[in-house]
């Protein structure tokens, strides 16, 4: 099969061994993948999580059509369409674990749309309601607002009753349509005043759940514009590993601080934020309500050009690969 495959000068598409499931997986023969962060760093030979190094095969999500399935594998049967988190999704096929599964619902989602959602859904969920423990009418702020998880996150809050719903970006041009997707307040942590904005939006109380995926400098800010017994969760760092914490601020405030990441999870607490994700927010997803927009196409062929250009930093959405 073809595949983007991680080599010694970088990646290259070539032949690759077909994958065959273990009896708790499932076989996906891929028609769309899409791109992530995380996919840059494997791409450049570092590891995430269990995967990464010479041989990888590139892709964090996928979505296609189950070719086979595991003897363990109750819920999918071959001829399913399925979107999944998937080690391995830049290829002609994939295996999941079945629990990393969702069945496409049957309202004229593209292949393509769907590879957007796995990972961005499991991520934000778990973030605003499993670590974040998100109840209405509270209020949200998402730190990279503009990334695909990002966005999701904004209509995510939204959907489960959030009553102020604010992002960041820092570029003006992606600021200017967060409101597109359920943002109330668009914020530029550039300026060195934007924890007072969100205190004003929130009557001088500070913001319930931040879901900040920059950390870096942005940390004390964060506590600054958080409410008293407010939490913090850390999903990513894309504005770099370490930064000044003000211990006294964060005890101050009693803020709960909290770190996620599906890398040291094991297979049976994936399925479970997967489970609970689909409760909560497959009707929205049916209907139509929670989407993600895509940016730009590319074939499988040029998986170098489309990390590329997610690597230049210029997209606004999804990229996806279409196989």
């Amino acid at each position: 099969m073809k595949a983007a495959v991680v080599g010694e000068n970088g990646v290259e598409v070539r032949e690759a061994p077909k994958p065959s499931p273990k009896p708790n997986e499932i076989l996906i023969k891929v028609k769309a993948a899409s791109l992530n962060r995380a996919d840059l760093a494997v791409a450049s030979g570092h590891a995430h999580g269990r995967v990464g190094g010479p041989g990888t095969i590139v892709g964090l999500e996928c979505a296609g059509e189950v070719e086979a399935v595991g003897a363990d594998v109750k819920d999918f049967k071959p001829g399913d369409r399925v979107m999944s988190s998937a080690a391995g999704g830049f290829a002609e096929y994939a295996v999941a674990d079945w629990g990393r599964a969702h069945k496409i619902p049957a309202n004229n989602m593209s292949y393509e749309q769907a590879a957007c959602m796995p990972v961005a859904v499991q991520t934000m969920h778990n973030a605003l309601v499993g670590a974040g423990r998100l109840k209405r009418p509270e209020s949200v702020l998402i730190q990279g607002a503009s990334s695909g998880v990002g966005l999701l996150g904004m209509q995510i809050a939204k959907f489960l009753g959030a009553s102020i719903v604010m992002g960041t970006s820092t570029n003006d041009g992606r600021r200017a349509r967060l409101k597109e997707f359920d943002c109330d307040l668009a914020l530029d942590t550039r300026d060195p005043k934007w924890p007072d904005k969100v205190k004003e939006a929130t009557g001088g109380k500070g913001v319930d759940l931040i879901v900040d995926q920059v950390s870096g400098g942005v940390m004390n800010q964060n506590m600054e514009a958080a409410a008293i017994l407010g939490r913090i969760v850390n999903v990513g760092r894309l504005g770099g590993m370490k930064g000044e914490f003000n211990f006294d601020l964060h005890a101050l405030k009693r803020i709960d601080y909290i770190g996620v990441t599906f890398r040291t999870r094991s297979p049976e607490e994936v399925r479970d934020i997967v489970k609970a994700a689909r409760a909560d927010l497959w009707p929205a997803i049916e209907a139509g309500k929670l989407s993600l927009p895509i940016d730009k196409t590319f074939p499988l062929a040029q998986a170098v050009e489309a990390l590329a250009h997610m690597k230049a930093n210029a997209h606004f959405g999804k990229i996806v690969l279409v196989v």
